[in-house]
Order: structure tokens, then C-alpha cells, then sequence
């Protein structure tokens, strides 16, 4: 795959970007953050409390807090569910973020026990549940699945998966890093989805394209225990204000478009789908981003993305990862602002050059 400076060197030479929002520019994120903003103070009042309660009003829950890293704030509302059930295990899909990308911090920091349940391949269902014996005290399922394209199970499974674990005295979260784009791919409203959890995590630096930055929402008791292990796990930061505002800013822009970049990510999958070494996942996509197998080699792939970019001035992917087949690879596709400048005729015609052998 290509090495940051590579992609660095590459994205200079480019105008045009396939993916997301475009490039992360520090002057767009900053243009982001009004310049009569109230500030907060250890995270109490300005444009954090702002966003903490626009975000609960919009979740449907009693309180929300806002916190820097969604790695800190998964480990901290799912210490205070242990806590609450005097339990120590939380379930969890194969594939999900707290087991692949946090360095075992919820074993280690927490000292509560991670259980993968379900095939990493195929989304979870009730049958996998129901072979769990133990008391768990919590369920987190991750809405869309981010390593399998973006899926989402069906609304009726998500219904039946929550009551499974509430009938449990297990409490029920939502890694919802991605929930706007999941409630897009739902046609339902973002509460309908929380309606379902007693605890929901969201992102505002990944679909939305704030600055980083999180909220976990809840009741006030949950709410108020979180903000508390914030501060333990070092979160409460002199001044959070300027990833809140941001935060504000992107939400109400670029949240009543996902619908548009879920109707646009469609359109690319059925251009898309006679091309040859090409394969959507899932298809048609269920929300607003999803997998490209490549029939190509991974010196192919970063050798296309090269020529492509110098020759037509548009960036594509950063690359692609392998999938245990050399004649494979892999990638993620994320649909925003950038991506709607582009018919999506012309993005199956770029993304096939990806495969054209060198």
C-alpha cells in the first residue's frame, strides 16, 4: 500500500477527490468553528453543552456528554453498565472497533472481558446470541458494520437482538461511529435508532467531517457516570470548544444530506456492477459507503492510483488491503461532498481503472 507521504505527494497534485469530503484542509475545519463561539471550561457551558443537548434532543435520550476519542468513551459507558449489573462481560460482533483497534483497552484499562460472538464474515443474528450462556453486561452492536461494507441488519433483527439482552439484564449500546449514515440507509430518523439502546455512541469527525470528537448518550445517571470516568481517563480538557462547535456546524450541514449520498452511492454500485474485476460489497449498499474487491495485485492497484492521479488531476483511494487472496484486494469507499461532484459513470470509470493490468 501506498505510504502516508506517497498519498501526501499524490493528493498536492490533485483537484479533484473521489472519496468523503475531499481532503482534510485545516483552513475547512477551521471555517467550520464560528468566530463568536462560547467557549466552555473543562468541558462545562459554551458550545459543548450546546452540542450535548442539540445531540440528545436529536438521539431522543435524557442527557448526552461529549468526549474526544470514541475509544475513551465506548470504555467508559461500558464500564458503567458493568458496573450498574455487577457484570464483566460484553458482547460483541467479531469485527468491531473495540476488538481490532483499541489495543485490548477495554481488557486492559477496564478489566472487563471482550466475547467476539457471531461469524466475522456475516452479520450477527439471534441465533448466535442465544448460544451464549453466561449473564453478559452489555451488548454492543455497531451500526452500520464498518468491515463488512456498511451493512445493517434487518430492522425486525435489530428489534428481536435488543430485546434478547434487555431480557437478559444485559444493557444494550450502539457503536454508532457511523449511525448517521446507518439511519440514512434505515430511512428512519436518528431517535428511532437510540429508541432501541440504553447507551449510543456518535462520531463527528467520520461521516460528518467535524474535527474528532464524540458523544455518548443516555439517562442522566449513565450520562453523569461517563462524564465522570472522562475525566479519570483524561479527557476533560481545558477547552473542548473548538471540535464542539465544529461538531455543530458539520452536523446541521452535512446530516439532512446522507439521504443524497445514500442515493448517489446506489447509483455508483449499478454503474459499477458489469464492470469487470470489480465487486461491490454489499450490493446495492446499504448506507452510504461500502467495500470494492479489486481482481488485481497490490503493485497494480498503487501503480493505478498513481497514474490516474497524475494524468486526470483526481485522487481515488489511498490503496488497498490484502484479503488472504494475492489476486485480491480490498477497499472502502465513503460517499460525501466530494464524491457528488463526480456522475457516477465517471466514478465507475476511474474506479475501474484500478484493475487495468500494468
Amino acid at each position: 500500500m501506498l505510504s502516508q507521504a506517497e498519498v501526501t505527494e499524490l493528493r498536492l497534485r490533485c483537484d479533484r477527490f473521489l472519496v468523503g469530503h475531499g481532503p482534510v484542509r485545516a483552513a475547512d475545519l477551521l471555517a467550520g468553528i464560528p468566530a463568536d463561539v462560547a467557549v466552555d471550561t473543562y468541558g462545562e457551558g459554551g458550545a459543548v453543552a450546546e452540542l450535548e443537548e442539540a445531540v440528545a434532543e436529536l438521539l431522543g435520550k435524557p442527557a448526552a456528554v461529549f468526549l474526544p476519542s470514541g475509544i475513551m468513551a465506548q470504555q467508559a459507558v461500558l464500564r458503567v453498565h458493568a458496573d450498574h449489573r455487577g457484570r464483566g462481560t460484553v458482547l460483541y460482533h467479531p469485527t468491531c472497533h473495540l476488538a481490532h483497534h483499541e489495543g485490548g483497552a477495554l481488557e486492559r484499562v477496564q478489566h472487563l472481558l471482550g466475547r467476539p460472538v457471531g461469524d466475522a464474515d456475516r452479520l450477527l443474528t439471534l441465533d448466535d446470541l442465544e448460544s451464549v450462556a453466561e449473564a453478559p453486561a452489555a451488548l454492543l452492536l455497531e451500526l452500520p458494520q464498518r468491515e463488512l461494507g456498511g451493512m445493517l441488519p434487518d430492522w425486525d433483527d435489530l428489534v428481536v437482538q435488543t430485546a434478547w439482552a434487555r431480557d437478559r439484564g444485559a444493557a444494550v449500546h450502539c457503536d454508532g461511529a457511523r449511525l448517521w449514515e446507518a439511519a440514512a440507509g434505515y430511512g428512519r430518523p436518528v431517535g428511532d435508532l437510540a429508541e432501541l439502546f440504553d447507551s449510543v455512541y456518535v462520531s463527528f469527525y467520520k461521516g460528518i467531517g467535524a474535527l474528532a470528537g464524540c458523544c455518548v448518550a443516555a439517562d442522566d445517571e449513565t450520562v453523569a457516570e461517563v462524564r465522570e470516568w472522562r475525566r479519570r481517563l483524561g479527557g476533560t480538557l481545558y477547552g473542548l470548544w473548538p471540535a464542539a462547535a465544529s461538531a455543530l456546524t458539520l452536523l446541521r450541514r452535512r446530516l439532512p444530506l446522507m439521504p443524497r449520498y445514500l442515493q448517489h452511492t446506489r447509483a455508483i454500485a449499478d454503474a459499477l456492477r458489469d464492470v469487470d474485476g470489480v465487486t461491490v460489497l454489499p450490493d446495492p449498499p446499504h448506507t452510504p459507503m461500502f467495500h470494492l474487491l479489486l481482481d488485481a495485485s497490490e503493485e497494480t492497484v498503487d501503480a493505478n492510483v498513481r497514474r490516474i492521479a497524475e494524468t486526470t488531476g483526481v485522487f481515488t483511494i489511498r490503496g488497498a488491503a490484502s484479503t488472504g487472496d494475492p489476486r485480491t484486494r480490498r477497499t472502502e469507499i465513503a460517499v460525501g461532498d466530494a464524491t457528488l461532484g463526480f456522475d457516477p459513470a465517471e466514478v465507475a470509470l476511474l474506479l475501474a481503472g484500478l484493475v487495468v493490468p500494468g
